[in-house]
């Protein structure tokens, strides 16, 4: 009996990984994330799977549940949005696999940060801009540590993938308009990859007027860079007199 934590991808069915499915195929308890995971990916397991919606869940909830699996030895499938390792509550469920003495994996997915670039085609990192991508969120009920504060970060200059915060949106431009110009380009991706997905373009000046008019509060992420507008820029790692081991 094994726990498997799946990052079921972005919002499209067909972007989990062939692993993840694989082994979602096989498991006769799974426990998804309503709230953010398709209820489609349901359609991959077993027809005789037992499934548990988590959002109205608690840990204890779910230690129940894994109580009950190891009991009948049965694998479990933890459904999880986007890459497990972003914002998923993950180590508290494994540290609760490792109290019962239950085995655990953790499998990979497709985070909404690279379907999103995927979709609008851009890259974060730029030949002669900026090399660095951060991943971070507005301090909320969930503080940040000191140094980790939006402007904080902004001063790096780098790409920026802002999670969990379009409901602060407000704030997050305040913070980031006090390291960055008011001109720094932002795109709003609402539901990258889902039926209903939209993007919504700015700058740090006038994205947060854009996205309270389009009535987004949540399922968004943040994307805020001169990356996001860069091109005509030529990398060194096709020229003819570069020769390494990375193409």
């Amino acid at each position: 009996m094994k726990v498997y934590f799946i990052g079921a991808g972005p919002g499209a069915v067909d972007l989990i990984t062939v692993r993840g499915r694989e082994i979602l195929a096989r498991s006769q308890v799974v426990i998804y994330a309503g709230s953010l995971v398709s209820p489609e990916h349901l359609a991959f397991a077993p027809a005789t799977a037992e499934t548990h919606d988590s959002s109205g869940l608690t840990l204890e909830d779910i230690r129940a549940i894994l109580i009950s699996a190891r009991e009948r030895q049965l694998d479990v499938a933890r459904l999880h949005t986007g890459d497990p390792s972003l914002y998923g509550a993950v180590r508290e469920q494994v540290e609760l696999c490792e109290e019962l003495n239950l085995a655990w994996e953790i499998v990979p997915g497709v985070s909404s940060a690279f379907a999103a670039a995927a979709r609008l085609g851009v890259e974060y990192t730029v030949p002669d801009g900026t090399q660095t991508l951060i991943f971070s969120r507005v301090e909320g009920r969930t503080p940040v540590p000191a140094g980790e504060s939006l402007d904080s970060l902004a001063r790096h200059q780098s790409s920026l993938a802002i999670f969990l915060s379009v409901q602060e949106i407000e704030k997050v431009t305040c913070q980031l308009i006090k390291s960055l110009p008011p001109t720094t380009p932002v795109v709003v991706a609402y539901r990258v990859t889902w039926p209903d997905e939209s993007f919504i373009r700015g700058n740090l000046a006038d994205i947060a007027e854009k996205v309270r008019k389009a009535g987004i509060n949540r399922t968004a992420l943040i994307l805020v860079g001169e990356a996001l507008t860069s091109s005509g820029r030529r990398s060194l790692l096709y020229h003819g007199d570069f020769k390494h081991g990375y193409r």
